[in-house]
Protein backbone atom coordinates (compact mmCIF):
# COMPACT_ATOMS: atom_id res chain seq x y z
CA UNK A 1 0.00 0.00 0.00
CA UNK A 2 1.35 3.20 -0.97
CA UNK A 3 2.45 5.45 1.98
CA UNK A 4 0.46 9.48 1.88
CA UNK A 5 2.73 12.44 1.14
CA UNK A 6 2.91 15.04 4.07
CA UNK A 7 3.17 18.50 3.85
CA UNK A 8 7.50 18.09 3.51
CA UNK A 9 6.68 16.10 0.40
CA UNK A 10 7.86 12.80 2.16
CA UNK A 11 6.23 9.94 1.90
CA UNK A 12 4.98 8.61 4.82
CA UNK A 13 5.64 4.96 5.79
CA UNK A 14 1.88 3.10 6.24
CA UNK A 15 1.50 2.66 10.35
CA UNK A 16 2.39 -1.02 11.40
CA UNK A 17 -0.20 -3.61 12.13
CA UNK A 18 -1.16 -3.66 15.82
CA UNK A 19 -0.32 -6.83 17.56
CA UNK A 20 -3.08 -8.41 17.34
CA UNK A 21 -3.64 -8.09 14.06
CA UNK A 22 -0.42 -8.87 12.98
CA UNK A 23 -1.03 -12.30 14.79
CA UNK A 24 -4.13 -13.16 13.35
CA UNK A 25 -2.27 -12.49 9.58
CA UNK A 26 0.77 -14.64 10.66
CA UNK A 27 -1.91 -17.07 11.32
CA UNK A 28 -4.04 -16.88 8.30
CA UNK A 29 -0.27 -17.44 6.23
CA UNK A 30 0.20 -20.39 8.16
CA UNK A 31 -2.91 -21.95 7.87
CA UNK A 32 -3.40 -21.00 4.40
CA UNK A 33 0.20 -22.75 3.57
CA UNK A 34 -1.20 -25.77 5.18
CA UNK A 35 -4.83 -25.74 3.84
CA UNK A 36 -3.57 -25.53 -0.14
CA UNK A 37 -0.67 -27.71 0.75
CA UNK A 38 -2.96 -30.39 1.20
CA UNK A 39 -5.88 -29.63 -0.35
CA UNK A 40 -4.43 -27.42 -3.61
CA UNK A 41 -5.16 -23.77 -4.53
CA UNK A 42 -8.90 -24.24 -4.97
CA UNK A 43 -9.74 -24.88 -1.42
CA UNK A 44 -12.14 -22.17 -0.40
CA UNK A 45 -11.26 -19.09 2.05
CA UNK A 46 -13.49 -20.40 4.58
CA UNK A 47 -11.26 -23.67 5.18
CA UNK A 48 -8.30 -21.08 5.96
CA UNK A 49 -10.22 -19.14 7.96
CA UNK A 50 -11.23 -22.24 10.18
CA UNK A 51 -7.52 -23.64 10.56
CA UNK A 52 -6.32 -20.69 11.41
CA UNK A 53 -9.26 -20.17 14.09
CA UNK A 54 -10.71 -16.89 13.04
CA UNK A 55 -13.90 -15.87 11.18
CA UNK A 56 -13.87 -15.44 7.40
CA UNK A 57 -14.40 -11.80 7.58
CA UNK A 58 -10.91 -11.48 9.09
CA UNK A 59 -9.23 -12.99 6.40
CA UNK A 60 -10.96 -11.01 3.51
CA UNK A 61 -10.00 -8.16 5.80
CA UNK A 62 -6.28 -9.23 4.98
CA UNK A 63 -6.85 -10.47 1.63
CA UNK A 64 -9.95 -8.65 -0.28
CA UNK A 65 -10.01 -12.09 -2.76
CA UNK A 66 -8.69 -15.83 -2.69
CA UNK A 67 -6.84 -15.09 -5.85
CA UNK A 68 -4.98 -12.25 -3.75
CA UNK A 69 -3.71 -14.73 -1.01
CA UNK A 70 -3.34 -17.30 -3.51
CA UNK A 71 -0.87 -14.76 -4.71
CA UNK A 72 1.02 -14.29 -1.72
CA UNK A 73 1.18 -17.65 -0.55
CA UNK A 74 3.12 -18.30 -4.52
CA UNK A 75 5.22 -15.08 -4.35
CA UNK A 76 6.59 -16.30 -0.59
CA UNK A 77 6.54 -20.05 -2.35
CA UNK A 78 8.57 -19.01 -5.15
CA UNK A 79 11.30 -16.94 -3.17
CA UNK A 80 11.86 -19.85 -0.71
CA UNK A 81 12.63 -22.20 -4.05
CA UNK A 82 14.51 -19.06 -5.91
CA UNK A 83 16.71 -19.12 -2.70
CA UNK A 84 16.90 -22.89 -2.58
CA UNK A 85 18.42 -22.60 -5.83
CA UNK A 86 20.74 -20.48 -5.73
CA UNK A 87 22.29 -21.67 -2.41
CA UNK A 88 22.98 -25.19 -4.32
CA UNK A 89 24.48 -23.38 -7.02
CA UNK A 90 26.76 -21.32 -4.68
CA UNK A 91 27.63 -24.62 -2.23
CA UNK A 92 27.96 -27.23 -4.36
CA UNK A 93 31.06 -27.51 -7.25
CA UNK A 94 29.56 -30.69 -8.85
CA UNK A 95 26.92 -30.28 -11.38
CA UNK A 96 24.84 -33.12 -9.95
CA UNK A 97 25.00 -32.13 -6.95
CA UNK A 98 24.24 -28.82 -7.14
CA UNK A 99 20.80 -30.31 -8.76
CA UNK A 100 19.85 -33.21 -6.82
CA UNK A 101 20.57 -31.08 -3.44
CA UNK A 102 18.38 -28.65 -4.88
CA UNK A 103 15.59 -31.01 -5.33
CA UNK A 104 15.91 -33.09 -2.03
CA UNK A 105 15.92 -29.66 -0.52
CA UNK A 106 12.70 -28.37 -2.36
CA UNK A 107 10.65 -31.82 -1.59
CA UNK A 108 11.80 -31.61 2.11
CA UNK A 109 10.42 -28.66 2.53
CA UNK A 110 7.23 -29.80 1.08
CA UNK A 111 7.69 -26.71 -1.36
CA UNK A 112 6.13 -28.85 -4.60
CA UNK A 113 2.64 -28.76 -3.26
CA UNK A 114 3.00 -25.32 -3.23
CA UNK A 115 4.25 -24.29 -6.58
CA UNK A 116 2.21 -21.53 -8.48
CA UNK A 117 0.26 -23.41 -11.03
CA UNK A 118 1.89 -20.83 -13.64
CA UNK A 119 5.24 -22.89 -12.91
CA UNK A 120 3.37 -25.93 -13.65
CA UNK A 121 2.09 -24.82 -16.98
CA UNK A 122 5.17 -24.41 -18.65
CA UNK A 123 5.59 -27.88 -20.12
CA UNK A 124 1.99 -27.53 -21.04
CA UNK A 125 2.81 -25.52 -24.47
CA UNK A 126 5.24 -26.95 -26.31
CA UNK A 127 6.49 -24.99 -29.10
CA UNK A 128 8.65 -25.94 -32.68
CA UNK A 129 11.61 -23.65 -32.75
CA UNK A 130 15.10 -23.99 -34.66
CA UNK A 131 17.84 -25.21 -32.74
CA UNK A 132 20.39 -22.38 -33.06
CA UNK A 133 17.38 -19.54 -31.94
CA UNK A 134 16.46 -21.34 -28.53
CA UNK A 135 16.98 -19.41 -25.75
CA UNK A 136 20.25 -20.47 -23.82
CA UNK A 137 17.92 -21.62 -20.44
CA UNK A 138 15.75 -23.27 -22.25
CA UNK A 139 17.29 -24.92 -24.82
CA UNK A 140 18.28 -29.13 -25.13
CA UNK A 141 22.21 -28.69 -25.41
CA UNK A 142 23.30 -31.03 -28.66
CA UNK A 143 26.49 -33.31 -27.70
CA UNK A 144 29.86 -31.51 -28.27
CA UNK A 145 30.94 -32.76 -31.89
CA UNK A 146 27.72 -33.35 -32.87
CA UNK A 147 25.35 -31.02 -35.58
CA UNK A 148 22.44 -28.96 -34.23
CA UNK A 149 19.08 -30.85 -34.75
CA UNK A 150 16.40 -27.93 -36.24
CA UNK A 151 12.81 -28.10 -35.90
CA UNK A 152 13.88 -29.56 -32.30
CA UNK A 153 10.79 -30.00 -29.93
CA UNK A 154 11.66 -28.07 -26.49
CA UNK A 155 9.69 -26.04 -23.69
CA UNK A 156 10.37 -22.53 -23.02
CA UNK A 157 9.45 -20.40 -20.00
CA UNK A 158 7.47 -18.31 -23.04
CA UNK A 159 4.56 -20.56 -22.88
CA UNK A 160 3.65 -18.49 -19.92
CA UNK A 161 2.72 -14.76 -19.87
CA UNK A 162 4.97 -12.63 -18.95
CA UNK A 163 2.76 -10.66 -16.67
CA UNK A 164 2.12 -14.13 -14.81
CA UNK A 165 5.81 -14.71 -14.56
CA UNK A 166 6.97 -11.46 -12.71
CA UNK A 167 3.66 -11.58 -10.35
CA UNK A 168 4.90 -14.32 -8.19
CA UNK A 169 8.54 -13.86 -9.15
CA UNK A 170 8.53 -17.06 -11.34
CA UNK A 171 10.72 -15.76 -14.38
CA UNK A 172 13.22 -15.21 -12.17
CA UNK A 173 12.87 -19.13 -10.38
CA UNK A 174 13.31 -20.53 -14.16
CA UNK A 175 16.90 -18.51 -15.09
CA UNK A 176 18.05 -19.91 -11.45
CA UNK A 177 16.93 -23.41 -11.85
CA UNK A 178 17.74 -23.65 -15.54
CA UNK A 179 21.20 -22.73 -14.66
CA UNK A 180 21.64 -25.51 -12.55
CA UNK A 181 19.50 -27.31 -15.27
CA UNK A 182 22.24 -26.35 -17.98
CA UNK A 183 25.36 -27.36 -15.90
CA UNK A 184 23.61 -31.16 -15.32
CA UNK A 185 23.88 -30.88 -18.69
CA UNK A 186 26.79 -29.79 -20.39
CA UNK A 187 28.37 -31.78 -17.93
CA UNK A 188 26.74 -35.03 -19.55
CA UNK A 189 25.18 -35.98 -16.13
CA UNK A 190 21.69 -34.93 -16.83
CA UNK A 191 19.39 -36.69 -19.80
CA UNK A 192 19.80 -33.92 -23.06
CA UNK A 193 15.84 -34.20 -22.98
CA UNK A 194 15.28 -33.10 -19.49
CA UNK A 195 14.07 -29.29 -19.02
CA UNK A 196 13.50 -26.81 -16.08
CA UNK A 197 9.95 -28.05 -16.37
CA UNK A 198 10.81 -31.20 -15.69
CA UNK A 199 12.38 -30.47 -12.77
CA UNK A 200 10.25 -28.22 -10.64
CA UNK A 201 7.07 -31.22 -12.12
CA UNK A 202 9.69 -33.58 -10.01
CA UNK A 203 9.12 -31.13 -7.01
CA UNK A 204 5.49 -31.46 -7.42
CA UNK A 205 5.35 -35.12 -7.52
CA UNK A 206 7.89 -36.36 -4.82
CA UNK A 207 5.91 -33.80 -2.51
CA UNK A 208 2.61 -35.78 -1.58
CA UNK A 209 0.87 -35.02 1.03
CA UNK A 210 0.06 -37.92 3.62
CA UNK A 211 -1.86 -37.81 6.72
CA UNK A 212 1.10 -39.54 8.39
CA UNK A 213 4.66 -37.06 8.84
CA UNK A 214 6.39 -40.54 8.63
CA UNK A 215 4.82 -41.82 6.05
CA UNK A 216 5.27 -38.98 4.03
CA UNK A 217 8.68 -38.33 4.34
CA UNK A 218 9.75 -42.00 3.43
CA UNK A 219 7.67 -41.77 0.66
CA UNK A 220 9.15 -38.45 -0.54
CA UNK A 221 12.49 -39.71 -0.39
CA UNK A 222 12.04 -43.23 -2.12
CA UNK A 223 10.10 -41.05 -5.20
CA UNK A 224 12.78 -38.80 -5.01
CA UNK A 225 15.66 -41.05 -5.52
CA UNK A 226 13.50 -43.06 -8.05
CA UNK A 227 12.69 -39.61 -9.96
CA UNK A 228 16.29 -38.67 -9.68
CA UNK A 229 17.74 -42.26 -11.23
CA UNK A 230 15.27 -41.12 -14.77
CA UNK A 231 16.82 -37.44 -14.79
CA UNK A 232 20.53 -38.73 -14.95
CA UNK A 233 22.65 -39.68 -18.13
CA UNK A 234 22.85 -43.22 -18.79
CA UNK A 235 26.66 -41.76 -18.90
CA UNK A 236 26.94 -40.57 -15.61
Amino acid sequence: MTGVAGASGHTARPAPLRVDAQRNLEHVLRAAREVFGELGYGAPMEDVARRARVGVGTVYRRFPSKDVLVRRIAQEETARLTEQARTALGQEDEPWSALSRFLRTSVASGAGRLLPPQVLRVGVDVEEVPAAATPEDARVPHQRGASPQPGLRVVTPRAIPAAELDDAGVSELLEVVGRLVNRAREAGELRRDVTVADVLLVIATAAPSLPDAAQQSAASARLLEILLEGLRSRRA
